[in-house]
Parts: C-alpha cells; structure tokens; sequence
C-alpha cells in the first residue's frame, strides 16, 4: 500500500518534484524540427510518400499522432512527412552510440518499456504541456501494425493531457516483394528488410478525436475504458485507410 507524505514530507517532495521536473526537462522543438527536415530530405529521397488527410492534424497546440507499427522506418517515415515537428517515444535500445546522440539532438523521447519509466513520461507530457506533437505507437512495439493489441499508455496521456489523438496508418513499409524488385517501379531493395527504392509509402491522417469521456476521471478504469475507445477508432481508420489506398 502505498504511504501517503506525513506532514514536512510533503514540503520535501515537491522541491524534490520541482528539481526533477528541471532535470527531465521537454526537449526542444528546435531539435524536433531539425529531424523534420532530416526525414523530409531522406524518405523523399528514398521513397515516394504519398501523404492523405495532413490537414486533420490541428496547426497548434498539443497533439498525439497514434502510429500503427510494422517496420522500423515509420517513425522516420512520419517524421518527414508530418505537418509540423514530431516527439517520438523511441525505445531505449535505440539509444547508443553515435545514434543514441542523434535521437537526442533531433529532441526524440528515450524510454525504457521494461518498468514505468516516470523520466519518458514527464518528458512526454512536457511535450504536450508546451504545445508540441507527441508520436506513439500505441501497440508497444513492431508487429503486424493492426491496432489489435494497444497498451494503456496512449490512454494515459491523451487522457492526463486533454490533447486530441490523431489517428495514421502507415502503409507499404512492410510490404514483402520478391526477388529484391518492385514490379511497375523499377524499385530496389537498398538494404535487406527496407521496402524497395522509390517504392511507394501511403500515410493517411485520421480526424482528430478526444480519448476521454468528458468526465474529467483518470482512474485506472477510466483509462481501461479510454483504450477501448481508441482502439475502436484506430482500427475504424487502419481499415478505411486500406481501403482509400487499395492496400
């Protein structure tokens, strides 16, 4: 059970909170711009992105772009396709080396999957506090990239935050063509597992939408419920986007 701070402590605790907030500090959207026009340059370059429905995403104010996940580029790919500079949570595996200090400077969020990691997530609403574009993919990790299975953690923010969610589906990164060649493109595989050169990726924008009930509540049943609701819609668009893009 958890303690409740007796009298003095809680004093302590929020200078404790305060110093805290200061050090896990929202990273600038300076450093979110610059990968923007990173990726704008590099999956232009490699592919040919078409973009639908970017004018959904709200001009200002924060927002949450909910990403299904089947192939390591889509970050990338929404990064340099998206209408304004996007905040990844990116798993902290990603994080070493030269690469690690990349993510950094491009102002992407490292966060350890493993246990709750209140690091990422003070960043993550400091990202929303401040107006900015927070991107998520709501099912974990890389995988079919349906929306079958979310986790809690894109409830928690969209309901901690007010922010709306808005919905993109992320289709042909994961497309499997035989022979390292794309028929009617001329497309090759740069690398083994990378959809082929100048190959065609469709992004689709959903309308955005509010998670919470108007209620106001953030009780662990409530985000139950929040999830319910966002898979709802995520799989609602995941399926009109297949079907606007003939894939």
């Amino acid at each position: 059970m958890r303690r409740h701070p007796r009298r003095g402590e809680a004093g302590r605790q929020v200078t404790g909170a305060r110093t805290a907030r200061g050090q896990d500090r929202a990273p600038s959207i300076r450093g979110a711009e610059v990968g923007r026009r990173i990726g704008v340059g590099l999956m232009y370059g490699l592919w040919r992105p078409r973009v639908l429905g970017a004018w959904r995403v709200p001009p200002r104010g924060p927002v949450i772009l909910a990403v299904n996940h089947s192939h390591n580029i889509d970050g990338p790919m929404l990064m340099g396709t998206a209408p304004r500079p996007v905040h990844f949570l990116i798993k902290k595996e990603a994080f070493v080396g030269p690469l690690g200090t990349f993510l950094k400077g491009i102002g992407q969020l490292r966060v350890d999957r493993s246990t709750t990691d209140r690091t990422a997530v003070t960043q993550a609403l400091g990202v929303l506090e401040n107006g900015g574009v927070l991107g998520i993919f709501p099912e974990g990790t890389r995988g079919v990239g349906d929306f079958a299975d979310l986790r809690s953690g894109l409830a928690y923010f969209a309901v901690r935050s007010g922010a709306p969610i808005v919905p993109v589906a992320v289709l042909g990164t994961a497309e499997r063509m035989p022979g390292g060649r794309e028929e009617g493109t001329g497309g090759v595989r740069l690398i083994p597992g990378l959809p082929p050169l100048r190959s065609r990726v469709d992004l689709v924008f959903g309308d955005p939408f509010d998670a919470g009930d108007g209620s106001g509540r953030r009780t662990r049943t409530a985000l139950d419920e929040a999830t319910v609701r966002i898979q709802e819609r995520l799989s609602s668009h995941l399926e009109n986007a297949r079907r606007l893009t003939g894939r």
